[in-house]
Formats: C-alpha cells, sequence, structure tokens
C-alpha cells in the first residue's frame, strides 16, 4: 500500500514541502530510503524500526521503499523522522486516517517513540502557509514557536504512541490556542558602569540611534570592549517585522531556546578573531547563515579588529551595503538577511600604546602603518562613525556624580528610532537612517542653510567626496533625531564631522 506523508527540508533558512511516499511492497525485510536523503536522513531507518517497535506497534516484515520528494533536491535534518514513521504506520495498516496526507508532520524520533524538538519549525510554518496545509503535528514545547505563524492548526505530540491514539480517535489531543511566547528580558551591563568616557558614550548613543557602522581605537584599557558590550543595552526593542524576521533565522539554525517563541531581545554576537570565512559569512555544503546574519537587526561586536581574518572581513563588503548576503554553492544558492551593526574595536598599533598619555609606543612607523592597512579602504569606507578612546586619568577613584543609565539613554535612542521610522514609513527594507540610499539622502536629510554652507567649507577643506559628504548627512541626521529637530542644523553637521579621523573622509 502506498502512502504520502508532508514533510519539510530546509534550504538555507527557507522551508519547502517535503512529500514522504512510503510503499509496503513484497521482498526480504528491509528499510530503503530514496529521494538525495545525507546521512542523518538516512540514518533514520534504524531510528525509525526501534522507535515503532517500542512504542508498542510492529514493524512490517516486508519491503518497505520511502521515496522523499522532490527527488531532485537534497533533503537534510532528522525532523523527517515522524513523517516516515507516520507513512510505515499508516501503508501498513496500523492507523487508518484520512488526515494523515493532508497535515504536516514534524519531529525527531528517539529510540524509544519519543517526539524530540527539532530546527525550523518558523520556516515550515511559513511554508505551510504557501501550500494552505491547515493542520500541523509538532513536537510538544514547540507549539509557541509554530504560533508565530498564524493559519494552520498546531498540535503538540509527545511520541508515536499518543499520536497513533490521536489520529485513531482514541485520545484526542488539544490543539495549541495559546500565543507566541517572547524572549524574556535580558540584563546587560550598565553604562553608568562606564566613568567619563562622554565622547565616546555619545558617539554609541548616536551610532545606536541611526544604526551606524562604529570603529572605536584605543589603547589597550581604555573602555572598548566595556562600551561595546554595554550597547545591546541601549538599543530600541525591535518592532514585529524585526522581532519575526530574527526568529525566523534562529528557528532556522535551531537557536531558539526551549519554549521561545519570538525573538524581542536584539542579537549581540562577539565572535573570536580566530573564526573562519565561512562562520562568519555564512556558507559551507549546505549553505548555513554565518554570524553576519546571526547578528541581524542587531549588533556584530569584533574585538581585535585588525586579527580578523583578512578574506573573512573583506567578504563583509557586499553586506554592510545591502544589508544581505548570496552564499552560491553547486547545490544552490542561498541569500540570508545579514543587516546589522558592525561595531569593531581595535589598537592604535602592534604594541597598543600609541598616543597613549603616559606609555611609551615601541612600534615603528612602518609597523604602526602596516598593522592598520589590515583593515582596507573599502571596509572603512563603510563604517560612518570612527572615534578615538583614550584612557581616563582621574584621582576620582569613585566620583561623586554617576553616569546615566543604559535606560535613560535607551528611552533617548527609542524615541529618536520612532520619528525615522515614521519618516521612512513606504521604504520597505529601509529600518534606520544608516540604510539610506544616496538618492533618498536629499529626501530624508533636509540640512539648513547655515548646515549647508557649514558642510561645503568641510568639503572643501578636508577634501571630502560626495559619498563622505552623505554619510555625514546620515550622521546627522540621526544627531537630529535624537535632538528632535526636522531639519539638520549646523549643530549637527559640527558634532557629525567629529566623528570622522582621517583627511580621506569615509
Amino acid at each position: 500500500m502506498l502512502k504520502q506523508i508532508k514533510t519539510f527540508s530546509l534550504h538555507g533558512i527557507k522551508a519547502y514541502i517535503v512529500t514522504a511516499e512510503v510503499d509496503i511492497g513484497r521482498g526480504l525485510p528491509s528499510v530503503s530510503i530514496v529521494g538525495l536523503p545525507d546521512t542523518s536522513v538516512r540514518e533514520a531507518r534504524d531510528r525509525l524500526q526501534s522507535a515503532i517497535r517500542n512504542s508498542g506497534f510492529k514493524m512490517p516484515s516486508s519491503r518497505i521503499l520511502i521515496n522523499l520528494s522532490p527527488a531532485n533536491v537534497k533533503k537534510e535534518g532528522t525532523q523527517l523522522d515522524l513523517a516516515m514513521a507516520v507513512g510505515i504506520l499508516s501503508a501498513s495498516g496500523a492507523v487508518k486516517s484520512e488526515d494523515c496526507e493532508e497535515a504536516l508532520f514534524i519531529g525527531e524520533l528517539s529510540l524509544s517513540g519519543k517526539v524530540k524538538s527539532c530546527g525550523g519549525i518558523i520556516p515550515a510554518m511559513l511554508a505551510a502557509a504557501k501550500k494552505k496545509i491547515t493542520k500541523v503535528y509538532i513536537p510538544a514545547g514547540s507549539e509557541p514557536e509554530a504560533a508565530t505563524v498564524r493559519g494552520a492548526e498546531v498540535i503538540g505530540v509527545k511520541s508515536i504512541a499518543e499520536l497513533v491514539r490521536h489520529l485513531r480517535g482514541e485520545e484526542r489531543i488539544a490543539p495549541f490556542t495559546g500565543r507566541p511566547r517572547q524572549s524574556g528580558p535580558v540584563t546587560y551591563p550598565d553604562f553608568s558602569d562606564v566613568e567619563g568616557q562622554s565622547f565616546a558614550k555619545r558617539a554609541l548613543e548616536v551610532a545606536s540611534a541611526g544604526g551606524h557602522n562604529v570603529l572605536m581605537i584605543g589603547p589597550p584599557g581604555s573602555g572598548k570592549t566595556m562600551l561595546a558590550m554595554r550597547m545591546p543595552g541601549i538599543l530600541p526593542p525591535m518592532t514585529d517585522d524585526e522581532a519575526r524576521d530574527v526568529s525566523c533565522i534562529y528557528s532556522a539554525c535551531n537557536l531558539l531556546k526551549e519554549g521561545e517563541g519570538l525573538m524581542t531581545n536584539r542579537p549581540f554576537r562577539s565572535p573570536h578573531h580566530t573564526i573562519s570565512d565561512v562562520a562568519l559569512v555564512g556558507g559551507g555544503a549546505s549553505a548555513r547563515p554565518g554570524e553576519i546574519s546571526l547578528a541581524h537587526r542587531g549588533i556584530l561586536f569584533l574585538d581585535e579588529f585588525p586579527e580578523f581574518s583578512r578574506s573573512a572581513v573583506e567578504a563583509m563588503r557586499a553586506p554592510m551595503e545591502d544589508g544581505r548576503i548570496t552564499v552560491s554553492r553547486v547545490r544552490g544558492t542561498s541569500t540570508f538577511p545579514a543587516s546589522f551593526m558592525l561595531v569593531a574595536a581595535m589598537n592604535p598599533c602592534p604594541c597598543g600604546y600609541h598616543g597613549h598619555p603616559s606609555k611609551e609606543c615601541a612600534c615603528t612607523p612602518y609597523r604602526i602603518k602596516k598593522y592598520r592597512s589590515r583593515i582596507s579602504g573599502p571596509i572603512m569606507d563603510r563604517i560612518d562613525i570612527q572615534i578615538e578612546v583614550s584612557p581616563e586619568i582621574s584621582g576620582d577613584v569613585y566620583p561623586e556624580e554617576p553616569s546615566e543609565s543604559s535606560e535613560v539613554v535607551r528611552s533617548r535612542v527609542a524615541e529618536a528610532r520612532v520619528r525615522a521610522l515614521a519618516r521612512l514609513q513606504g521604504r520597505k527594507g529601509v529600518y534606520s537612517n544608516a540604510r539610506l540610499v544616496p538618492g533618498d539622502v536629499k529626501a530624508f536629510c533636509p540640512v539648513s542653510p547655515e548646515g549647508a554652507k557649514l558642510l561645503l567649507r568641510a568639503r572643501e577643506q578636508f577634501s571630502i567626496s560626495r559619498r563622505g559628504a552623505d554619510k555625514i548627512l546620515k550622521v546627522s541626521r540621526s544627531i537630529a533625531d535624537l535632538a528632535g529637530s526636522e531639519k539638520i542644523l549646523d549643530e549637527h553637521i559640527a558634532e557629525a564631522l567629529q566623528y570622522r579621523l582621517d583627511e580621506e573622509g569615509v
């Protein structure tokens, strides 16, 4: 008897529906899986036999052939186990239900027959919605994750035995009716812990308000890492669209916490400088998302920036500009979202003490130039805010006046983001000032006459290119949003000009 049960497989972060065609025919007892299965899918043969037997059912003593359609696409993952088990039980007559071939079955099986959680629930629900599948069976505990996509009845199952009783009508499982469970609040280190560094903290506030990339250059102990680790605490909460985008990526990578349905905290990724190119930008045999995609709508912090592989850093050029990355492999092409804020930190020289007020630098000019040249011009060109962070030397161990807390700064940043989003309504894919394309700068960055004169003088004096001027205007737009100003004033231009390190502009 032939039975067709629907499940899914992932291609990058997108799911596509897979039909497990199960046929039980004459021949020696065996289980064959065809349709380009990978190793994890082929190994399901042994899991299926033990899971079905330990659930109290008899494994058919015949030849079982399972075809995973479409047969010309590679199938990966253990989420196909449940569909293949239901197909075998249905084809053998253990389960007689018309619902089997109309529903979607997702889940990994243990040898005891329990249904275990797996990644890709949200992409699978999106694929089911496109195919108008109205009923989805998933591992119990994953219902909040599936509920982020509406349109299908979600039923959580704990074991094969429980599922069979439900399909037979003996013991029905109630559909999930709750709402998507949001991630809990995350406590980040507070800005008030950082004494002094008012210039650097202001620059990070401006960067957070506009989603701008930041580079901090300073000697060891100046507070670069300390400041970067506190940036997530001043970022505004994600919008509903942003939360769904990020949750979809983490679901595909099986990184959502148990019972978590929707990520509401912006990602903060801080990979070590020994990270490989593929792990940073994505790819591999299966074309999986890298750290830049896991930092989507959040922060990618690269400490010791020059120590990262040059090829890995150079591969970030297109994502930093376009907000996405396309990975091409023999098996196909995948496009991953990668709209992140780059926060990078580096020393001014190999020894770290160039320009230090009290410690002498031991590096030659050639070594300093060679060290800084590890970061290419095109990458520096994509970093809007570049600042020097000098060590704070003070006689007061415990200053009487505490610094502003992250909560106070976050409230200003959130208000600035609201103003920007209201202004950018109708611009698809543009969520912040940093993402404005050159054609939009003129429309969204109106400058006062005094501000225009100041920018013109700066361009003439420092030979700032048109592209560099656009970057100054985008940073100025964020400063104006923090000030609640509709127009960019000369004071906003003056502050934006301070966030530049070289005479070449950007």
